[in-house]
């Protein structure tokens, strides 16, 4: 598949946040002048990764969020677990919608944090995007850290409308490594749950003529181990205090897992922040019906990161969390 636009349009767009954050390395520690206008899209509440990632988000100035939508599954229940998470930092001026509820058959490992939280009526998540998009033309990231479901909702109610996100930062895809097994061993390209989840919402996507920004199961599989985690957890913070609740929560209603947490989705937060810890690739992206996506022929419709840089992000993470 290739972008409805002509390829030098949409990388020469692309590229102005990457030019503008990696011209200088001393500049990128530093707040920009205007911060960077972002939509979180997400499946809070099975893994716990998007916790991470909603955290470090909020505590990075670089960053404006206009607002969260929940994405997959019970869409109502993560907004809940979303008021209460935010209510408990103090950012209850973010508004929270909720997206397209899907049958699922996974674990809301936690369910109980968001259930202790008053049930109440959210806003419809895709239209609350369409209209922020509306109002801010050209100006909005998409940080996509769930299933595909509520772009492929947007692209087929207004398409037009999407089309003028300055693009999409996602979570979601295996090019050339899969899942890595228990100890560590590195395996065969999977079908990426996010994208598997919802197939023909990354294919709608990848034709939109938004510029992707994509960060694969290949750079994304990086673990906050007991050292770090023990830091966090004992920090106090109202944010961290909040992380550590629903850390075990995942942890006791997760089988057969490890109890290092493999920080996927927070990928896509530092890229935005400094996009230097996860540099990308153009390339032509394809996806079949299974989830599966592979390298094209064709011109690239995607920047994809391979490799990231694993000590800066996590140096990133605890330096912006831990305060």
């Amino acid at each position: 598949m290739s972008f409805e636009r002509a390829l030098p349009v949409w990388l020469t767009i692309a590229s102005l946040p990457f030019a503008s954050l990696c011209a200088d390395s001393r500049s990128a520690a530093q707040p920009s002048a205007k911060p960077q206008l972002v939509i979180i899209d997400t499946d809070i509440g099975d893994d716990i990764d998007d916790a991470f990632a909603v955290a470090l988000a909020l505590r990075s100035p670089e960053l404006h969020i206009l607002g969260i939508t929940t994405a997959f599954g019970d869409t109502e229940l993560r907004a809940r677990l979303l008021d209460r998470y935010l209510a408990a930092v103090g950012r209850t001026d973010i508004p929270v919608a909720t997206g397209v509820t899907t049958p699922h058959s996974n674990v809301f490992t936690q369910a109980a944090y968001a259930e202790r939280e008053p049930d109440h009526k959210h806003a419809d998540g895709i239209q609350f995007l369409l209209d922020q998009t509306s109002r801010h033309p050209g100006e909005i990231t998409l940080i996509a850290i769930g299933p595909e479901n509520n772009i492929g909702a947007a692209i087929q109610r207004d398409p037009a409308t999407f089309r003028k996100l300055q693009r999409v930062v996602l979570m979601g895809g295996s090019i050339d490594r899969g899942y890595d097994g228990p100890n560590g061993e590195r395996r065969p390209p999977d079908a990426e749950w996010n994208i598997a989840r919802d197939p023909a919402g990354f294919k709608a996507l990848l034709s939109s003529g938004v510029p992707i920004f994509m960060m694969p199961l290949d750079s994304t599989q990086i673990h906050l181990e007991e050292p770090g985690r023990d830091n966090l957890f004992a920090f106090g913070s109202p944010l961290t205090d909040q992380l550590t609740l629903l850390y075990h929560q995942w942890k006791a209603n997760t089988e057969n897992h490890s109890p290092t947490p493999t920080l996927f989705d927070p990928v896509t937060v530092g890229y935005i922040v400094h996009p230097r810890l996860c540099p990308v690739t153009p390339m032509h992206i394809e996806v079949d019906d299974r989830g599966f996506t592979r390298r094209g022929e064709g011109a690239p419709n995607a920047q994809v990161c391979l490799k990231s840089d694993e000590k800066g992000f996590l140096e990133l993470l605890e330096d912006r969390i831990e305060k």
